[in-house]
C-alpha cells in the first residue's frame, strides 16, 4: 500500500507542478479562469475531507482496540462524506459544463478538470476501499484502508490551494 500511496503523491505532485509551471506562461488568463470555479463548495469539500479522514483514524484505533462495530459505525459516515465530496465536485462540474466551460476552454481548465478529476476517482476509491476493510473488521485492513484514505486528504489540502486559491 505504502508503494501505491507514494506513486500517487508522486503523480500528484508532478500534476501540480506542471500546473504551476503552465501557469507562469499566463498568470492573468489563469486567474480569470480561475475565478469560475466554486471557491465555496471547494472549501466546504476540504472539512468534508479532513472530517471523514478523522473518521478513518478513529476506526483504525477502534479496530486495534477489538471494536468492530464500533469502527463500521465511524467508517460509515466517513464513507458517506466521500460522497459528500463527490456530490459538491460533481455540482461544480455541472455548473462549469452550463457556462460552456470544458478541457478545451483554457489550459487552467485542462488541468483543472485533470487533477480534481483523477482526484475524485481516487475518492471513489477509497470509499470502495473503506467498505471493504470495513467489512474485513481487521486493525491491518482498516490501516491500510485509512492510509489510503488519508493520502486522499493529503491530497486534496495540496490541490485546493493551489487550483482554487493562488
Amino acid at each position: 500500500m505504502w508503494v501505491l500511496i507514494l506513486s500517487e503523491i508522486a503523480v500528484f505532485g508532478a500534476g501540480l507542478l506542471a500546473f504551476l509551471s503552465v501557469r507562469l506562461t499566463d498568470p492573468q488568463g489563469f486567474a480569470e479562469a480561475q475565478a469560475h470555479l466554486h471557491r465555496t463548495g471547494a472549501a466546504a469539500n476540504t472539512i468534508v475531507l479532513v472530517t471523514s479522514g478523522w473518521l478513518a483514524a478513529l476506526a483504525t484505533r477502534a479496530a486495534e482496540a477489538g471494536q468492530t462495530r464500533r469502527l463500521r459505525l465511524l467508517l460509515v459516515p466517513a464513507i458517506l462524506l466521500g460522497a459528500v465530496f463527490l456530490v459538491l465536485k460533481g455540482s461544480e462540474y455541472a455548473d462549469l459544463f452550463a457556462q460552456g466551460i470544458g478541457t478545451e476552454t483554457h489550459a487552467f481548465y485542462t488541468f483543472s478538470f485533470l487533477l480534481t478529476g483523477f482526484h475524485a476517482a481516487h475518492v471513489l476509491a477509497g470509499m470502495v476501499l473503506l467498505a471493504v476493510v470495513g467489512w474485513l473488521g481487521t486493525p491491518k485492513a482498516v490501516e491500510t484502508g485509512a492510509a489510503f484514505w488519508h493520502m486522499v486528504d493529503l491530497v486534496w489540502v495540496l490541490l485546493f490551494p493551489v487550483v482554487y486559491l493562488l
